[in-house]
């Protein structure tokens, strides 16, 4: 692994990588999703000012930002790269990623998943049910 690349590991992440806990992504803050929001929106990876930038409803400390970023790189949210004498922050996940778990998580708390499936297949619309179709037909061929 890079040296100027810290991935940390949440003490509740998968054992297949350093992935935040279904917990943490339900427990985000307000200004911990918007940030998450902010990166999972970019194609790069940014800086702690960049991010202070773009949050366009508050007026934050950058020290507040950075703060922030640290938090959501412990949790496991963040990966980050050092630039310069900065830091460069970019998701460890897709947003979608974080969403099918935060789905397989309420999916655990029913106690018939059978029946929590039937009735989200029958709540989606057309498209959506064909989306899913086309998904489980390619995880058969696999």
């Amino acid at each position: 692994m890079d040296p100027d690349v810290k991935k940390s590991c949440h003490p509740n992440a998968s054992s297949t990588g350093c992935r935040a806990s279904l917990n943490d992504v339900k427990g985000l803050g307000e200004l911990e999703r918007s940030i998450m929001d902010i990166l999972w929106a970019e194609s790069n990876a940014l800086t702690a000012r960049e991010v202070g930038r773009l949050i366009a409803d508050r007026d934050l400390a950058p020290t507040t930002v950075m703060t922030v970023l640290d938090r959501l790189t412990r949790k496991g949210f963040l990966e980050r790269t050092r630039d310069g004498r900065a830091w460069r922050y970019q998701p460890a996940e897709s947003r979608d990623t974080y969403i099918a778990e935060l789905m397989l998580e309420a999916l655990d708390l029913t106690g018939d998943r059978s029946a929590a499936l039937t009735r989200f297949a029958q709540a989606v619309s057309g498209t959506e049910a064909e989306i899913l179709r086309r998904a489980l037909t390619e995880l058969e061929e696999e």
